[in-house]
């Protein structure tokens, strides 16, 4: 597996010789130029996830991807003459050898006043490779047994304590770090540096931000 980071919480995987970009939102970028892609996942509807004004383009670049999302992205995708499979907790999608599974079913708490949305995770599989759990913007999820996890380090919705026990409940060997679009580079260094000290035992962490892509 080979992980390249595109920004807040947008990645791309090459997995079994398969390629799948994950939450191609409005602060990431490189994405808008991918050919070839083999699936293309959305776990929610918000624009930082999702840039509907550059996600026609991609679509259209990539014809034969499988594009799947929560079913209130499904909806609003199909106002922009897009047909994708909308998923739901425990659905799955078959990408070669690649197994995506679906994982949760509703973005995280924010507060009374703000809209609540649909928010569905992805894990993505193969034999022989690591697995790896990319949540979107919740933290409640049970994916099962995860190798790397993509952690969403910064929200309005969490604070570094919601993260921290979110990393040492999934229990993986190695984290990501994403959802830090909001973050100075002192601030990111700052929770790094306490997720990576206090999410578990001999954890790892692969800061991909500005460092091209590292091979799991």
């Amino acid at each position: 597996m080979r992980l390249r980071h595109l920004g807040h919480s947008c990645l791309l995987v090459e997995i079994a010789d398969r390629t799948i970009l994950i939450d191609p939102g409005t602060w990431s970028s490189g994405f808008e130029d991918l050919t070839g892609l083999d699936a293309i996942v959305v776990t929610h509807q918000h624009a930082d996830h999702l840039d509907r004004a550059r996600f026609t383009a991609l679509v259209a670049a990539n014809p034969d991807a499988t594009i799947v999302t929560d079913p209130q992205t499904s909806a609003l995708l199909a106002e922009d003459g897009l047909s994708v499979t909308a998923w739901d907790d425990q659905g799955t999608a078959q990408v070669g050898d690649v197994t995506l599974s679906a994982h949760g079913r509703e973005h995280a708490f924010n507060h009374a006043r703000v809209p609540h949305v649909a928010n569905v995770g992805v894990v993505v599989s193969a034999a022989g490779e690591p697995v790896l759990f990319h949540p979107g913007d919740a933290y409640d999820a049970a994916p099962g047994m995860v190798d790397v996890l993509a952690v969403p380090i910064n929200a309005p919705w969490t604070a570094v304590r919601d993260t921290i026990d979110f990393v040492r409940r999934i229990a993986p060997r190695s984290i990501v770090p994403i959802h830090d679009g909001l973050l100075s580079p002192a601030g990111r260094a700052l929770y790094l540096q306490h997720v990576g000290t206090h999410g578990g035992d001999d954890l790892t962490v692969h800061d991909l931000a500005g460092q091209g892509s590292v091979r799991l």
